[in-house]
């Protein structure tokens, strides 16, 4: 073969050698972005979703708001805990869901400071966020600090009721008016006098009451009324707080556990 011919041969070798090497070259680094994309960016893409996922649960959570007087205050629990508290407990046992709580009951309270406390523009504003709203309140106007005791057989105290009633319906318009789906719990009352001389009689009195109150829950769609009266019944000074007034931490147990069965997801 000629020279010529062989130095030709050496060049085309050469030259398919070079281009065989650099598509080589190409496709490995062609690979190496590939596996780049695959494995260096997908990981950065998952803490965006799992951002997402926990904003998603959030959403879930439930927001329940109290109303009323030193029984939403838990007045005589000496965990300081009261009924609401409690009820935060059970509820947490049943789901995993975040639950916040705000209470605005005041120690004292009548039905007629609670219809000015609703009218209050925070206080409406806490009303529309909530999915349960608990409301305790009435035992201030029918006992009266224990004048109650005194003057249950007068006239007076139909007075009394029928304001507590109009106070109550106007109260019950207000959550409506600003929340038209929570669930409202509304808490009867139970008769700590009992054991007294006066006690059957003003027991008979309080049914009366809690009866007037649970007609007046009946006209608001998902409005409960709950009672509690049977609760204290045959054991009042098992559950009930040193000042024989107020529920100790047994007797508010007994009322979380009432309103917690109500609940339902």
């Amino acid at each position: 073969m000629p020279e010529g011919m062989i130095f030709l041969n050496k060049i085309i070798i050469r030259f398919v050698t070079i281009v065989s090497a650099l598509f080589c070259l190409v496709w490995i680094v062609g690979l190496g972005w590939a596996v780049k994309e695959y494995y260096a960016e997908k990981p950065a893409k998952l803490p965006q979703t799992k951002i997402i996922n926990n904003k998603v649960e959030n959403k879930k959570g439930l927001t329940i708001v109290a109303l009323g007087d030193s029984l939403t205050r838990g007045t005589g629990d000496v965990t300081g805990k009261g009924y609401v508290g409690d009820l935060l407990d059970e509820l947490k046992k049943k789901t995993k869901q975040p639950i916040q709580l705000t209470n605005l009951g005041i120690i004292g309270q009548t039905s007629d400071q609670l219809r000015s406390q609703v009218q209050q523009m925070e206080v409406q504003r806490q009303i529309q966020k909530a999915d349960i709203i608990l409301v305790t309140i009435g035992g201030n106007d029918l006992f009266r600090g224990g004048q109650g005791l005194v003057d249950y057989q007068t006239t007076e105290i139909n007075k009394i009721e029928k304001n507590y009633l109009d106070n109550l319906n106007f109260i019950f318009q207000q959550i409506r008016k600003n929340n038209s789906n929570a669930n409202v719990f509304f808490i009867g009352l139970y008769n700590p006098f009992m054991d007294l001389n006066q006690g059957k009689a003003m027991s008979e009195v309080v049914r009366h009451w809690n009866y007037d109150s649970s007609e007046a829950c009946a006209v608001f769609p998902k409005i409960v009324f709950v009672p509690t009266y049977d609760l204290f019944e045959l054991k009042v000074n098992d559950y009930l707080y040193s000042d024989k007034f107020h529920p100790n931490s047994k007797g508010y147990r007994l009322i979380a556990e009432r309103v917690a069965s109500l609940i339902t997801w």
